[in-house]
């Protein structure tokens, strides 16, 4: 992997990580545009550039990272362990569904998802405002939406968003809780990978790649979280819906 090419992936894990549009599926379309093996390491690669764009949660919200907030990371915990569960025991199955079809069937379906939960959501019917005030029972009921994303282009943003909407929580407040529970969930795949594959990438000579395409990956993150949260004041996710839309039926075309 060049430096233009983890550059170029940095950019990309760290715009479409936090939006409903699957960051693993952009990923797995750029590699094979750019003719990138799917190697073990560049796989690994791939995982360790996302926990950068996960590491933007930290500073775009350093006051949620604290004992003080202990109660929403105990709900952050039970909406992670549906994923953690199935990833687990499912983990082979899930490898064998990487492909560009299947990524551009989920890209199609979760768009027509964003557009039909759309056009029946009613903001002001959707009383939980604030992360902080999410129940027990709406975090579990987001952690079993977030189940999908182990399916390639379907989105964990975009599950868990869809998830949070149907239970109550207005966007901003959807997003948010998004934002916090990639946390544990980046936590724990970036810490498998690193954990499986730590010794390749130390002798593959690509640490520099590697630096590189982490730092891009936190900078593009982090605005891309300012700048979604400011989107959302002012629109939906149906733009999203058309945009997954499009995406999918191009991949369709062009491989």
């Amino acid at each position: 992997m060049t430096i233009f090419e983890s550059v170029l992936l940095g950019i990309i894990e760290g715009f479409t990580e936090f939006l409903p549009i699957s960051s693993t599926g952009h990923l797995i379309v750029a590699s094979e545009f750019l003719g990138i093996d799917q190697t073990n390491v560049n796989k690994a690669y791939e995982v360790i550039i996302q926990f950068a764009a996960i590491l933007a949660v930290i500073l775009n919200y350093p006051s949620k990272f604290t004992f003080k907030h202990i109660d929403l990371w105990t709900k952050l915990a039970v909406a992670f362990l549906p994923i953690a569960t199935i990833g687990f025991i499912f983990s082979k199955q899930i490898k064998t569904l990487f492909s560009i079809e299947v990524v551009a069937i989920m890209f199609i379906i979760g768009g027509i998802v964003f557009l039909i939960v759309e056009k029946f959501y009613d903001e002001s019917k959707h009383t939980t405002s604030d992360v902080e005030y999410v129940s027990f029972k709406q975090a579990l009921l987001i952690g079993f939406a977030q189940i999908f994303a182990l399916i390639p282009g379907t989105s964990r943003a975009g599950s868990t968003i869809i998830g949070a909407m149907l239970c109550g929580l207005n966007r901003k407040a959807s997003a948010e809780f998004s934002f916090l529970l990639a946390f544990p969930v980046m936590c724990a795949t970036t810490g498998y990978d690193l954990l499986k594959h730590h010794n390749e990438l130390l002798v593959s000579g690509n640490l520099t790649n590697l630096l590189v395409g982490f730092i891009v990956a936190f900078i593009v993150a982090y605005l891309t979280i300012k700048l979604f949260l400011k989107f959302l004041e002012n629109f939906t996710f149906v733009a999203f819906g058309i945009y997954r839309i499009v995406f999918g039926i191009l991949l369709l075309l062009i491989f």
